[in-house]
């Protein structure tokens, strides 16, 4: 289980300036448009180095307290703190896989967070008949290789979240039921899966009580909060170490979205409402290329709330469809999912209030969007896979070599994660051990006995 801290984001360029200049942008000044990108990247990464990292201090002694000195030692990063994440339904659905093992390898290879269908109409088809024992043996394939887990959505008014055989019970009934299945998922599911989108797309979705109406009736904010909170309520007495979302969408894109889930998180904060987390789907519209700014803006509104925000759907594509949003001009081509992509989490990963970015599909084989994989069909990467692949195993890791001062110590500072730490002396066998840097945990270290 992860455990996510809130941070405030700090301003650290002229915004009025650079608002002045995306206009000129939106017009089509490409020049103007690559300046204003460029100067939100390096922003980005300039808080990257300071919200992503932290100093550590390793002291090694031999057995009898003396330093060892000038010996070579070796800090090899192995895990993240930084959750990146992918669906993993295929896991789960009985799809056939036509290369499970390079499936899995490609997956692996990428990302250390994985999410998983709870979309009640499906996984519980009938009453009592559940998909449970499928999505363990899918959890227990990442357990065993290190990737932390979610499950998605427990609460949705869409179709794909009221089963069919609720039709002829009250909607005081088949609220009781739908809360009766967050106490069964999230507390038969403690300890495998500790992440969950509680309630999904609360704004833009009808409330519980209107389940049988048959369009997206829009509530009045009372009237959500009051059918979010029993949900998150429920969630975290039936698991009180979970991480509970509340995921929408839109918010990036429509400022008016983006104020009305504001304005929701607002009222279930006034409650008291136990969430730990805010959601934010990043792929409608679905071919909009979105502005350094709108994204920004986004995450420092929604992470002035003070939860942890996730990025839990992004899935540009490259299906050659016109991009939208009037930021960027031209075709979502192999080359502009990328680039996109790369930017987006460039984006995110500067931001403290972030805690993870999650794609929306492995592969074009088996997607929601065409051409949304970051592997073609037969599994092999696409260029968006391969930029991630370099962002997240090489740029954003830490690997180095040193050697003990006179102190027999080594300083570095390393991206917040899990390390192996091998020690070398000029006479000796190597030692390895291990290190968690967390934010705001230990920095120091001392070894003794090589």
């Amino acid at each position: 289980m992860k455990t996510f801290q809130s941070h405030r984001s700090r301003m650290t360029l002229p915004v009025a300036l650079l608002m002045l200049v995306v206009p000129l942008c939106v017009a089509g000044y490409a020049e103007d448009t690559r300046t204003v990108e460029a100067e939100f990247l390096a922003r980005a990464q300039r808080d990257a180095e300071q919200c992503r990292k932290g100093n550590a201090i390793l002291c090694f002694k031999d057995g009898k307290g003396q330093p060892i000195v000038n010996a070579s030692v070796q800090v090899r990063q192995t895990g993240h703190e930084f959750l990146f994440g992918c669906i993993a339904f295929e896991l789960v659905r009985g799809r056939s896989l036509p290369k499970p093992d390079l499936w899995k390898q490609r997956f692996s290879e990428l990302f250390n967070f994985a999410v998983f269908p709870f979309y009640w109409a499906s996984y519980e088809s009938q009453p009592g008949t559940t998909v449970r024992d499928e999505t363990l043996a899918a959890v227990k394939w990442c357990t065993e290789n290190g990737i932390t887990t979610k499950g998605h959505p427990l609460v949705w008014t869409n179709e794909a979240g009221v089963p069919k055989w609720l039709a002829g019970l009250s909607p005081q009934e088949s609220e009781e039921r739908v809360l009766q299945r967050v106490t069964r998922e999230v507390g038969g599911f403690a300890g495998a899966i500790d992440i969950w989108d509680v309630v999904n797309e609360p704004i833009h979705c009808r409330t519980w009580k209107d389940i049988k109406a048959n369009d997206y009736l829009q509530a009045p904010i009372p009237e959500i909060a009051d059918y979010v909170d029993p949900a998150f309520r429920t969630a975290h007495t039936a698991n009180p170490k979970a991480h509970l979302i509340l995921n929408e969408f839109m918010v990036i894109a429509r400022e008016a979205d983006r104020e009305r889930f504001y304005q929701l998180v607002t009222e279930l904060k006034r409650r008291g409402t136990p969430i730990s987390g805010l959601g934010i789907q990043a792929h409608e519209p679905r071919e909009e290329w979105f502005s350094p700014e709108k994204v920004r803006t986004t995450l420092d509104r929604l992470g002035g709330l003070g939860y942890p925000l996730h990025v839990t759907e992004f899935i540009p594509q490259s299906a050659g469809k016109p991009i939208t949003g009037g930021w960027r001009e031209g075709t979502w081509s192999e080359q502009t999912q990328a680039e996109f992509a790369e930017q987006f989490y460039k984006l995110c990963f500067g931001h403290p209030a972030v805690v993870s970015i999650n794609w929306w599909g492995l592969s074009d084989r088996q997607i929601w969007l065409p051409g949304g994989g970051l592997l073609h069909e037969d599994y092999e990467p696409k260029p968006v896979y391969t930029r991630l692949k370099d962002l997240i195993r090489r740029q954003w890791q830490t690997n180095l070599t040193v050697k003990t001062d006179e102190k027999g110590q080594v300083t570095f500072r390393g991206f917040y994660g899990s390390y192996d730490v091998t020690i070398t002396p000029n006479q000796g066998q190597p030692h390895k051990h291990q290190i968690a840097l967390k934010r705001g945990g230990q920095s120091q270290w001392e070894f003794t006995g090589e």
